[in-house]
């Protein structure tokens, strides 16, 4: 890890666009906070009313989808991975979503609520990495699961 990695620490959004290719509506991250590498991080979702998937999700409940949340989570995983990676190595083409294990939903989320999704590294295997997420919600465990992404 190179001491730029060791000091980068946030990811603002510009810095998350540069790493991942998700766009509106599909970018589920605002922000990167507390960046170890690529050994753990917490992706920042504000979850607002406004947002597409509440017109049918419920209408007059809106409750977040549990998969968004794990999507997040992925998303969140790929940035550290991106990040971690620096510009001493060959850059990154894209980071895919391979696996998803023992996933669970918990509580649900609704606008106005601010997801923080923990990830931290189970292991590395060659340009696969495995993660551990939760989703919490004003310190809360909304959501879980372990994921694997593919640098390629």
């Amino acid at each position: 890890m190179t001491d730029a990695t060791k000091a980068l620490g946030v990811a603002d959004i510009q810095k998350i666009m540069a790493c991942i290719p998700h766009r509106y509506p599909f970018l589920l991250v605002d922000k990167v906070v507390e960046i170890d590498g690529d050994a753990s991080g917490v992706g920042i979702k504000n979850v607002t009313f406004n947002e597409p998937q509440f017109t049918g999700h419920f209408p007059g409940r809106p409750v977040f989808p549990g998969v968004l949340m794990i999507e997040a989570m992925a998303q969140t995983a790929g940035v550290l991975v991106v990040s971690a990676r620096g510009s001493d190595e060959l850059a990154v083409t894209t980071v895919l979503f391979t696996t998803i294990d023992k996933a669970k939903f918990r509580k649900p989320v609704v606008p106005g609520d601010t997801l923080r999704f923990h990830l931290t590294k189970l292991a590395r295997k060659r340009n696969i990495w495995f993660y551990r997420g939760e989703a919490k919600v004003d310190g809360v465990l909304v959501a879980e699961a372990e994921l694997s992404a593919m640098v390629v």
